[in-house]
């Protein structure tokens, strides 16, 4: 199926990441890790609110009263709503000269999960943490070199998550507290057709999936996990994807040009830029922290 992908904003970022659509306000939000900010993005309008941070802003999540909860180097912070910062929660728990936090969200109990990404990519260093609404930090997950596509099923039944340069995405079975149980390979990537990054989980159960270095999106059935529909891009290095508008149909994209040569930013000159592209099913409301 041919869609029309549109470009929404020229962001130019350098690493854009973690688009987050807030229905209560009708705005995407979004990060740009490198610059390094926070931004607000109004698409009926085409207004721009951009926060500068004081270091690398890996993820973010809403509050229920209002702000962000937001995942830096140094920890993880309470923001107030034009980014800045309120309080820190934890500290990084990982080496942070050589580890940053990375993809993100909030799940349905109101926990913040946060992942990181071990930058000399010499080992599986990341960790895969969640922040629960009494603000405590827990690492959850190890053996993790860039951690990405936290999502979760409509049903509360599965987390995802993904490691970028290792081709994998896991999932995880969810209790009805929502803690994880074990590990376990949902599906293996070829990287000559992307590798796995930031995703989102539709209303129907299937998961959206950013193919970094494939320029496309993909859709992969919750039972088979076979890829069943596929979206090309005009970049190609898309990072993440969020379902927005009023119905939730629209679903917008982040990419990166980070470390890109002049040749290759010629060729793709939209990376960095938020691009959207109408979808048939609709997403699932972003959930909110709760402190």
């Amino acid at each position: 199926m041919t869609r029309e992908v549109k470009n929404v904003l020229a962001l130019q970022a350098e690493l854009g990441e973690c688009p987050t659509w807030s229905t209560r306000e009708q705005v995407l939000w979004c990060v740009d890790i490198l610059a390094p900010a926070i931004h607000r993005f109004d698409p009926r309008s085409g207004a721009l609110e951009t926060f500068p941070q004081q270091e690398e802003v890996g993820c973010i999540g809403l509050r229920e009263q209002g702000g962000l909860i937001a995942a830096l180097r140094s920890g993880v912070w309470l923001l107030d709503a034009q980014g800045k910062p309120q309080r820190k929660i934890a500290d990084n728990p990982g080496e942070a000269v050589k580890s940053r936090f990375n993809d993100g969200r909030v799940d349905p109990w109101g926990n913040f999960w946060c992942g990181s990404l071990w930058e000399p990519q010499d080992k599986n260093g990341a960790l895969l943490c969640r922040v629960s609404p009494s603000l405590q930090l827990e690492v959850k997950a190890r053996d993790i070199m860039i951690s990405n596509g936290v999502a979760f099923s409509p049903d509360r039944r599965w987390m995802y998550h993904s490691d970028t340069p290792n081709e994998a995405l896991y999932r995880y079975p969810l209790d009805e507290n929502g803690e994880p149980g074990a590990r376990e390979l949902f599906r293996r990537f070829d990287a000559r057709g992307g590798l796995p990054d930031g995703a989102a989980v539709d209303s129907e159960g299937f998961y959206w999936s950013a193919q970094f270095d494939g320029g496309r999106i993909v859709r992969i059935d919750p039972v088979s996990a076979e890829i069943v529909d596929e979206i090309a891009l005009p970049v190609r290095w898309p990072t993440m994807v969020a379902f927005g508008g009023a119905d939730l149909k629209t679903l917008y994209i982040t990419s990166s040009r980070e470390d890109r040569s002049e040749e290759e930013l010629a060729r793709y000159p939209q990376s960095g830029d938020i691009l959207a592209v109408e979808v048939d099913v609709a997403g699932i409301a972003e959930p909110l922290f709760p402190a």
